[in-house]
């Protein structure tokens, strides 16, 4: 049996060390990264790095390599190859599976800003405060470079080195989760941050930091994630893809 994990997350790494220590030599497992990263945490099993070319070019690689299962574990926020992978499972008749951490909740005290795009949070900030916390990757910043944040102070967090185009004041940290509660206290206090902007990635690793907002005060402006594509079954955890890997094995007879 042939999966292959559409991956780049924490998540597709554990599925991926999962499948392999429960498969005992019985499983080809196939983990595709994009390559935005220049030097990722490699999961066990066979690694493909780079695009597919397109829901078309993903489904004949699904052919091509007789792939009998695809998971899509890839980031909340990467919604395109998402709606690729539906169309290339459906072209194909490969049963899918989207692996997607649950998102954030706001709690009491609290005070978030909700918005649909990086365009939108841009827009918003100046009526929020002037020494910004963005944490929403480094391949979305040409949305703050904007002449109404022309005025902001941005510190910008990334695993890579961002490229331009990007806000004109701007400090970069170089810096790869999980973060602690109390690094993340020290950050907005060390550079005086006055508002936080993120995506709503979920999962534990990059959490700490709304916490520290909330106990600071400050607001935070979060970036709603995409949907997944209609009709493709959702699970929570690995565990939970694990299960329903065991029953799409059931129902084959091959358990």
């Amino acid at each position: 049996m042939h999966v292959l994990i559409l991956g780049g997350t924490t998540e597709a790494r554990q599925l991926a060390e999962l499948l392999h220590s429960a498969s005992d030599g019985g499983l080809k497992l196939t983990s595709s990264l994009a390559g935005r990263v220049a030097s990722p945490r490699l999961p066990p099993g066979e690694v493909r790095v780079g695009g597919f070319g397109g829901a078309d070019g993903m489904a004949a690689w699904l052919r091509e390599h007789e792939v009998d299962v695809l998971i899509d574990a890839t980031h909340p926020f990467a919604g395109t190859i998402s709606f690729h992978a539906a169309r290339a499972a459906a072209a194909t008749h490969v049963p899918l599976l989207a692996l997607r951490r649950p998102g954030w909740v706001p709690g009491a005290g609290d005070r978030w800003h909700e918005v649909g795009s990086l365009a939108e949070a841009a827009e918003l900030l100046p009526t929020l405060g002037s020494r910004v916390f963005l944490t929403t990757g480094r391949m979305g910043l040409a949305a703050f470079a904007h002449p109404a944040a022309d005025d902001l102070w941005f510190l910008v967090r990334s695993v890579d080195a961002p490229e331009p185009p990007h806000p004109p004041r701007m400090e970069v940290l170089l810096d790869r989760g999980p973060f602690t509660l109390d690094g993340e206290r020290e950050l907005l206090r060390r550079h005086r941050v006055d508002v936080v902007v993120t995506k709503d990635s979920g999962g534990a690793a990059t959490a700490p930091k709304l916490t520290a907002a909330r106990e600071a005060g400050l607001p935070v402006v979060v970036v709603r994630r995409p949907p997944v594509p209609e009709g493709v079954p959702v699970a929570a955890d690995p565990t939970e893809a694990l299960r329903w890997l065991q029953e799409r094995l059931d129902q084959g007879g091959a358990a």
